[in-house]
């Protein structure tokens, strides 16, 4: 994990050099801060996440698709913000070959009221 400093901007393209971790993940965390850790994620093929356990929100640095939620089905391209809260399925799903997206895990387990 790389960290830095507070007043440091995460560079897109240092990120997505990241991908694949060395042990073959397809995420990494890049930052950490208090309740706040920012991974970079690039599925490959299909998108076998579960729920997880704190509030997520994702920003699509590239790539279009359809996310999933609950009973919802949302297209997605660049620059769009994406939101799960803590335990509920969701999925990237259609999505190109290109996709990449900032993860932005932060608050409790069991996500904010």
């Amino acid at each position: 994990m790389n960290r830095f400093d507070a007043a440091r901007a995460l560079p897109r393209d240092h990120a997505l050099k990241a991908i694949p971790a060395p042990d073959g993940k397809r995420f990494r965390e890049l930052f950490r801060h208090g309740s706040l850790a920012v991974e970079i994620y690039r599925p490959d093929g299909t998108d076998p996440q579960s729920p997880h356990t704190r509030d997520e929100a994702y920003v699509v640095i590239a790539g279009t698709g359809s996310f999933v939620i609950q009973n919802s089905r949302l297209p997605f391209g660049p620059g769009d913000f994406l939101f799960a809260p803590a335990r509920v399925p969701h999925r990237f799903e259609d999505f190109s070959e290109d996709l990449a997206v900032w993860v932005l895990f932060y608050g409790p387990e069991g996500g904010e009221r």
